[in-house]
């Protein structure tokens, strides 16, 4: 082997020794940091919740359900006899009372047709008068002995007859009229109109719907209740007692719309497992509308009132089929806790069993937490909608050191 050779092999082995005591450092370097920070001590971060202490309220048991609101009267507005179409009295929407004239049809035959009935009805007339003065000769003449009996009931027969067509004639010419005021078409009901469906010059007859007119001072709100609410209030319904109803619709908080319960129907549906019930309400600014979905609370007044632990919705969780709240702890700490919900009561939920008044519990930041997480919570009022802050339940985190270093 050559001298060259030798040289370049031991200077190899040279370089690699080199890098084999630059990796070892490099490893001491990293592990002595990495014990450094595990033996700093670094507390975690306590999530940072809003928290509110749970209430009690003596409450009247309710019931709430969902339905749709109907009106009290709808009428869909047809012609009585067929024409053609000459006018149109009202704007698309409008409110309208009974008796305002909505549509017309041209009167020109309908016209003719009671010119022609009642020229008929004054012939029949003419005739009777002179059948009677023919009748009232042919009895005197009967009782000076000029005439036979038969002429006299002759004329008595005819003179009947013609009062039974002077009768047919009245009815035709009062039909005739009756036909031309049909051509004008007024509303049956008060309330508020829809659209024309069919524009003037169109041929009808009685089977086209023109339009439609539904009530607007009062409507219902019908509903399914369920087994237990048609053995409260059925009883109290048909006897005529007053059965207190709230209705809110989608976009409303609370249920600010008072009425009465009207209906319970007369049978328990046992494929559904409920009865129909419908509650009439005024409506007098109109904001109520047929077809609105409606929640309907029923029966605040028909039991005695209790205790409740109430709680805002956003407070609850869902652990699959579970409802949960998270309690603030007394070292500050998240406690997971399975609660039995009831109805909401002024925009807060009952709960029936798992929470005590008195107790706090995390109602907004609810995905942060964690069951035994430290929690850094800032206390408000427990009520519905946005809230101001009280009070922090917790005192300042003291800083890291890496906060202190910042």
């Amino acid at each position: 082997m050559s001298n060259w050779t030798s040289g370049a092999r031991r200077a190899g082995l040279a370089l690699a020794a080199s890098a084999v005591a630059l990796g070892l450092a490099g490893c001491d370097g990293a592990g002595s940091v990495a014990s450094k920070a595990a033996g700093s001590g670094a507390p975690v971060a306590a999530a940072a919740v809003t928290g509110a202490t749970v209430v009690e309220k003596e409450i009247a048991p309710t019931q709430e359900f969902s339905g749709r609101l109907e009106a009290v009267e709808q009428v869909n507005i047809r012609a009585r006899v067929g024409g053609y179409l000459t006018a149109i009295h009202f704007q698309p929407g409008a409110a309208v009372r009974k008796g305002q004239l909505l549509f017309e049809i041209d009167p020109a035959p309908f016209q003719a047709e009671v010119d022609r009935s009642q020229a008929g009805l004054m012939a029949v007339r003419a005739e009777a008068e002179l059948a009677q003065l023919e009748l009232a000769r042919a009895r005197h003449l009967l009782a000076e002995r000029a005439i036979a009996q038969r002429e006299v009931d002759e004329r008595t027969a005819a003179l009947k007859k013609l009062d039974a067509q002077q009768r047919a004639a009245q009815a035709a010419f009062q039909a005739a009229r009756l036909n031309l005021g049909y051509t004008r078409i007024e509303a049956p009901i008060a309330g508020r109109v829809s659209k024309a469906e069919v524009t003037r010059g169109n041929l009808i007859d009685p089977s086209v719907v023109l339009s439609s007119v539904v009530s607007d001072q009062q409507i219902y709100a019908s509903f399914d209740g369920d087994e237990a609410t048609f053995l409260r209030v059925g009883p109290a319904a048909r006897r005529g007692a007053a059965v207190d109803v709230a209705v809110g619709l989608a976009s409303e908080r609370g249920f600010p719309h008072k009425g009465k319960l009207d209906f319970v129907d007369n049978r328990f549906e046992r494929a559904t497992g409920s009865v129909r019930m419908r509650a009439i309400l005024a409506n007098e600014d109109q904001m109520l509308v047929p077809g609105l979905f409606a929640r309907v609370r029923l029966g605040g007044n028909l039991a005695a009132a209790g205790k409740a632990v109430l709680i805002d919705e956003r407070a609850i969780g869902t652990d699959q089929s579970h409802k949960f709240v998270y309690v603030i702890g007394a070292r500050q700490q998240a406690e997971y806790r399975a609660v039995t919900l009831g109805p909401v009561v002024d925009g807060l939920r009952v709960v029936r069993e798992g929470l005590r008044a008195g107790e706090n519990i995390v109602v907004d930041g609810l995905q942060r937490v964690k069951p035994g997480q430290a929690l850094k919570a800032q206390m408000a009022a427990m009520e519905p909608g946005p809230r101001a802050a009280l009070a922090d339940a917790t005192p300042a985190a003291p800083k890291t050191a890496a906060g202190a270093l910042q």
